[in-house]
């Protein structure tokens, strides 16, 4: 008896490619087991999200050195120096 598969269009009946055929489809199979498995990782992907925009921020706030951009800093003590003020006035008030 003489089994056949049917792949492209063309029915092979030859052993070896029928294993090849069954391997195929097996590494196919378990790429999408793969990512339906990842789709329904919720957590993984809130994490693999934060990481990502945790790199992003970085390397905004950052120059090509890892040091912080003065700009930022500048607006950093600013922001600071306006929320101290604004506790000052309105403790004095």
């Amino acid at each position: 008896m003489t089994e056949s598969s049917e792949h492209n269009g063309t029915t092979a009946t030859d052993p070896a490619e029928l294993e090849r055929d069954i391997a195929r489809q097996r590494e196919q199979l378990a790429r999408t087991v793969d990512a339906l498995t990842y789709k329904l990782d919720v957590k993984h992907r809130a994490q693999d999200a934060l990481h990502d925009t945790a790199h992003r921020l970085r390397d905004a706030a950052t120059d090509d050195s890892g040091k912080p951009r003065p700009d930022l800093l500048a607006t950093g003590a600013a922001l600071v120096a306006g929320v101290a003020l604004l506790l000052w006035w309105r403790a004095h008030s």
